[in-house]
């Protein structure tokens, strides 16, 4: 009984998040985020609490209540804010282009990689080449593959390329996990394709 309400928290969970995504794309659509709509959109999380700390809603979240703070939002405030819900978005993103996205949960300071031994997962597309290419690297290293995140996991690198198989468009279920292992004390390190790379040329 318990595991069937905790699926179905889940569930609500990624419809809610979902239907913010919407939201944030039905606001930027225009190219302009009106203080009505930031308030909007920041009354609408205070209003489904149970996802208020589920990233990448926190980020938002955060965004808003610090650019609000004044009761106001400045032309150069609407414009962060717009560059912010594009980014949580997907802004148009195709899963051919480069994903930069500043609201990615990557650890900092970048760790150093320790491959061997390790334990790493991947997710999204890597620009370096494909996943069994990738996985092959990191076993020629000494490192382990698992598919997703567990606890025994060091390491999850993010492909630059986004995917369009990611749950709620522009994070997956991986992220997701990751995130959550952090969150229950867990030494998992979050990090991009780009220093992942830079870290093989050392």
């Amino acid at each position: 009984m318990t595991r069937e309400r905790s699926r179905n928290a889940r569930r609500l969970q990624d419809r809610l998040i979902d239907e913010l995504i919407g939201i944030s794309r039905g606001v930027i659509a225009d190219g302009v985020v009106a203080e009505s709509e930031a308030i909007f959109i920041g009354q609408w999380i205070e209003n489904h609490r149970e996802i208020a700390d589920k990233w990448p809603v926190n980020v938002l979240y955060a965004r808003i209540t610090e650019l609000l703070k004044d009761g106001t939002l400045s032309t150069d405030q609407q414009k962060q804010l717009l560059e912010t819900l594009k980014e949580i978005t997907g802004g148009g993103i195709s899963y051919v282009e480069p994903t930069k996205s500043t609201t990615l949960p990557l650890t900092h300071p970048e760790p150093e990689l320790m491959f061997e031994g390790s334990v790493f997962s991947l997710t999204g597309k890597f620009v370096y080449g494909s996943n069994a290419e990738c996985e092959a690297v990191i076993t020629d290293l000494g490192g382990a593959i698992v598919p997703v995140p567990t606890a025994d996991t060091d390491y999850l690198i993010i492909g630059e390329m986004g995917s369009p198989d990611w749950a709620h468009s522009t994070f997956g279920r991986s992220i997701e996990k990751a995130v959550e292992l952090q969150d229950n004390g867990k030494g998992i390190a979050i990090v991009s394709e780009e220093h992942w790379v830079d870290q093989l040329a050392e």
